[in-house]
């Protein structure tokens, strides 16, 4: 079980249009902005401090999706390198690295409101600023937020696997997906994916090997850099035997 798959057990919010899944319906409905979804939304409980850290934290940490272009050192009211997380889950690795990288500023990405309020009760205890929340699809937020040459690093970990065959046109990392990704990077930004899905890793290192900007830090599949840390579901997995796959890219055009 990936952790993508065990944590992301979709919203029931409270949040305000604006800043949750069912944002600008209008433009959703648009043929010219359709694409095939990464995630569904299932019913999920929220629970009661998930629901406070959304409504206390939430103003202070959350962006609002908006069909525009997002100033990121403006967000975070400075300038420093710019990472991109998109699917965080519950949110306690992206917390872990940006309390153990404050240099960094983490504009992470989620649309299941119990992770995004998990998020912002550990952004609370554990007094971690460089992290911004927009609860949305990543995909609408880069084509619509994000400006070229904007990013140093993103993070893409253990995003579902979608494992039966006819649901891999689902996957989040296709080549469309990447070659816009790539846009909004720096020369020199990296982009990391982690994945525990076998056939999934191999999809992606063709991908990204495709990928003309793109340089494999590895010879194929990279060793764990040490600012990721072990999941619970991960080392659960590798005491079984399961296999994970990191694989970390540079933009080197």
């Amino acid at each position: 079980m990936t952790e993508d798959t065990a944590n992301k057990q979709a919203p029931h919010s409270n949040l305000p249009p604006q800043t949750g899944e069912g944002a600008n319906e209008s433009l959703r409905g648009s043929p010219v902005n359709r694409h095939i979804r990464s995630f569904v939304l299932r019913q999920g409980r929220v629970t009661v401090a998930q629901q406070r850290a959304v409504n206390t934290v939430g103003p202070r940490f959350g962006i609002a999706y908006r069909p525009q272009h997002l100033d990121l050192n403006d967000a975070f009211g400075r300038n420093a390198p710019k990472i991109l997380e998109i699917g965080f889950g519950m949110g306690d690795s992206t917390a872990t690295i940006a309390a153990a990288h404050p240099e960094n500023d983490y504009l992470c990405l989620e649309v299941h409101t119990p992770g995004v309020g998990n998020l912002y009760k550990l952004i609370d205890e554990m007094q971690v600023s460089n992290i911004r929340i927009i609860q949305h699809d990543a995909v609408e937020v880069l084509r619509d937020m994000l400006g070229e040459v904007a990013l140093d690093g993103v993070h893409i970990f253990f995003p579902d696997p979608w494992h039966k065959a006819r649901h891999n046109k689902r996957r989040l990392i296709q080549a469309p997906f990447i070659a816009g990704l790539v846009k909004k990077l720096k020369l020199g930004a990296y982009i990391h994916v982690a994945t525990d899905w076998q056939d999934y890793a191999e999809q992606v290192l063709q991908v990204l090997s495709d990928e003309p900007t793109l340089q494999n830090t590895a010879s194929d599949y990279a060793p764990r850099p040490e600012y990721r840390p072990l999941t619970k579901f991960e080392k659960r997995g590798i005491n079984l035997g399961h296999g994970v796959w990191d694989l970390v890219y540079k933009k080197a055009v």
